[in-house]
């Protein structure tokens, strides 16, 4: 991880003034600094010196780089590597792909340093300027802490760059002084503040909404008693040093353009301008009479904001990339610079704790009412597309790194939405674990702690007891879920939906009703519990016994199942995987 300075930036500075001093033609050796280098790319000279020809991947240059932006990156104020130009000044340039060469550094550096990496040019000559600000920990590479002295990387130990990063710097990025004042607030940005904390009517106890700009930044922990923005600060009510969020709307995929907002200004102005754009094309759904709601939006409303509040809240803010919003039709994916951190990862991002990029930055979107305090934000994403039976979010992290949401909107799934509306008990907010496990019995039919672990991203023991909380609940009166009959007492319970929740999700269980369906789910059950018999076939299947023992036998003719006993009868008789190894 590594520190970044808002306002006027020193390395940047001496960035451009190398970068003149080239265009001059003063040799490198005459102009590099502690901070700023000048390389070739290594690997392009062959035997007899001569420049082969540049390509867009060069690991060769990416070893050599990631080692250099590593002390880079443990030198006081950060460094930066102009690449393309030779020691005697011969401008070689260079064709390395910029964001594939980010993402290498990033992934030798085990994952610990995300560098810029932008485009130059000295008159027809390609650079890169690939640069870094200041660790915040310590970046190893080949198992060796580096830093700058004069211009050379030295190694030194970890006690010594500790005791000098500590004296320096506090832990927190989003907490560190900017260099902005409170005379800089914007008070465009300080008023849409004040709508958020008013929004819907909701109470305000804090009285902050009725504060002076100035005191509504103190009060947010903002500002020091100089009056210096912390970065967070800088951020929200001044200015982002790049474009902060690039919002795009197509109809169609493919499409033209219909909308396009990308701005520097204060990031609360850019979040409620993509908010408003975005709510204007999110199309309102008409839900018939007798449902809990009237009409919601394609894609609920408040996920749309959850999934852009995360994009700025967790975000690299080191990174010069925008956290990007494409809304094309009733899809909505929003893509953000940096990769999970605080072993969050999509298998565990609902239960994990909260792991905050930015301390001081997330605290502050809290107070505003645009972030969850608890870290819940993801739940409420999840849970409020689930009930409308569209698909929940889907969280990756692709190349860069970047950590990418998308939200699959849509017409709400009527039944869905009306079965849920009907459970019993009914909390304050709709069970997330039942919604999940509803989900995944959709899908598999059935379940036990074992493999509905990962679709409640809980333990096994935690998985058992929410399964077991969700069989007392009902639905218009009748049971959600049910044990699965057959099962010998000594084996672990599993559960399938109840006859009730059968008929009334019947339209998303089709693919699991036909001769197909049916085998392979017999057969995932066979492999994950070791076991089948006629009576368990017939109750994850919805079939009679009869119909489900003509079914296994059938699949113990083709070699798919074994019977327990030579003669295929008798009490306790049942079926054994042909290879148990096999995963579901």
């Amino acid at each position: 991880m590594e520190s970044r300075f808002l306002g006027p930036d020193p390395l940047e500075e001496q960035i451009e003034q190398t970068l003149v001093l080239l265009k001059d033609g003063q040799p490198p050796s005459r102009i590099e600094t502690t901070q700023v280098d000048i390389k070739e790319e290594p690997g392009r000279r062959g035997p007899q010196g001569r420049i082969n020809p540049g390509r867009s991947e060069n690991q060769e240059a990416a070893q050599y780089l990631a080692g250099e932006m590593a002390c880079m990156a443990n030198t006081t104020g950060g460094g930066a590597i102009i690449l393309g130009v030779a020691d005697d000044g011969t401008r070689i340039g260079t064709e390395l792909d910029p964001d594939w060469l980010r993402h290498r550094i990033f992934e030798l550096t085990s994952r610990m340093l995300t560098v810029t990496v932008r485009e130059s040019a000295l008159e027809t000559c390609r650079l890169l300027v690939v640069s870094t600000h200041e660790a915040i920990e310590p970046i190893r590479y080949d198992g060796r802490i580096r830093w700058r002295v004069n211009d050379n990387c030295v190694e030194v130990d970890p006690t010594t760059w500790h005791n000098r990063k500590l004296h320096r710097l506090g832990f927190d990025w989003s907490a560190q002084p900017s260099g902005h004042t409170l005379d800089d607030v914007s008070p465009i940005a300080a008023e849409i503040a004040r709508q958020y904390l008013r929004e819907q009517g909701r109470r305000d106890d804090t009285g902050l909404a009725e504060a002076t700009d100035k005191d509504l930044i103190r009060r947010l922990n903002l500002a020091d008693n100089k009056g210096r923005l912390s970065n967070a600060g800088a951020l929200l009510f001044v200015a982002t040093p790049e474009v902060g969020v690039d919002y795009i709307r197509r109809s169609v995929p493919g499409g033209d353009s219909t909308n396009r907002i990308r701005g520097t200004g204060p990031l609360l102005v850019q979040v409620a301008d993509v908010e408003k754009a975005s709510e204007a094309t999110n199309r309102l759904v008409h839900i018939p009479a007798g449902f809990a709601h009237h009409q919601i939006r394609a894609i609920p409303s408040q996920t749309v904001r959850e999934a852009l509040v995360n994009g700025i809240t967790h975000r690299d803010w080191h990174s010069p990339q925008p956290t990007t919003v494409e809304h094309i039709g009733d899809q909505i994916t929003v893509t953000s610079p940096g990769g999970f951190i605080g072993g969050v990862t999509p298998g565990n991002i609902i239960t994990h704790p909260a792991e905050p990029r930015y301390r001081s930055l997330a605290e502050a979107l809290a107070t505003l009412r645009l972030a969850e305090r608890e870290g819940i934000g993801v739940d409420r994403m999840t849970r409020d597309m689930l009930a409308i039976g569209r698909p929940p979010p889907s969280f990756s992290e692709v190349d860069g790194p970047y950590v990418r949401v998308s939200l699959m909107g849509g017409e709400p799934d009527m039944r869905t939405v009306g079965f849920i509306g009907a459970v019993e008990p009914q909390a304050s907010e709709i069970n997330l674990d039942l919604l999940l496990l509803l989900e995944h019995l959709v899908a598999h039919s059935w379940a036990d702690a074992t493999s509905a672990a990962s679709s409640l991203q809980r333990n096994q023991a935690e998985t058992d007891a929410a399964m077991r909380g969700i069989a007392e609940a009902t639905s218009s009166g009748q049971p959600i879920i049910s044990r699965v009959r057959g099962i010998p007492a000594d084996q672990p319970s599993a559960y399938r939906l109840s006859d009730y929740s059968r008929e009334a999700l019947n339209h998303r269980l089709e693919p699991a009703q036909t001769p197909e369906g049916r085998e392979t789910l017999i057969l995932n059950w066979a492999k994950s519990r070791g076991r089948v018999s006629s009576t368990e076939a017939a109750d994850i299947t919805g079939l009679t016994v009869p119909y489900a023992g003509k079914l296994l036998a059938k699949l113990n003719e083709y070699g798919q199942l074994r019977g327990s006993r030579p003669n295929n009868r008798g009490r306790g008789f049942h079926y054994l995987p042909i290879d148990p190894d096999t995963p579901s």
